[in-house]
């Protein structure tokens, strides 16, 4: 339990620091980042409503379901448990950091910028649209498990 919260501050603080802001010279980035579109945003029937309830109510620790479109990849994060990270709208004012587990889940190695993605997990407020974690099965069986699906395969 100690392990989860030191993981969940770690994943808030680094969620808190992620910038979204223009960058004034794209041939230095590194991540692969799209305009936002309303495409993939429910075309797997998913709806994301208890994220933007979430999100307005500044709520934590909530486990829902939906669907988004990859909008940026991220470097991973190999500090303790490795998680691979990239960033998720869900709607044209929302986007998400997932931060998933890639020592207790397969890595998405073929996820794409543009790509439509469904996802169960634990949801964590921040003020630029919050934070996906627990993507994955509980490796003690203790909490209900997540997962993400990317082109019909399940990840979890």
């Amino acid at each position: 339990m100690k392990y989860c919260l030191t993981l969940f501050l770690a994943l808030l603080v680094s969620a808190c620091f992620q910038a979204e802001a223009p960058a004034e010279n794209t041939s230095k980035q590194s991540a692969i980042e799209i305009k936002p579109s309303n495409a993939g945003f429910q075309e797997n029937n998913l709806s994301n409503e208890a994220l933007v309830k979430a999100y307005q109510s500044k709520r934590s620790q909530i486990w829902v379901e939906g669907s988004g479109v990859v909008k940026k990849l991220l470097a991973d994060d190999n500090k303790g448990s490795r998680h691979q990270k990239f960033l998720v709208r869900i709607n044209t004012e929302q986007t998400l950091l997932f931060a998933h587990n890639i020592d207790l889940a397969p890595r998405l190695d073929d996820l794409q910028v543009g790509d439509s993605i469904e996802f169960k997990g634990e949801y964590v407020y921040n003020p630029k649209g919050g934070v996906m974690h627990w993507t994955h099965k509980d490796p003690q069986g203790k909490e209900q498990g997540g997962w993400l699906k990317h082109n019909g395969k399940k990840y979890e």
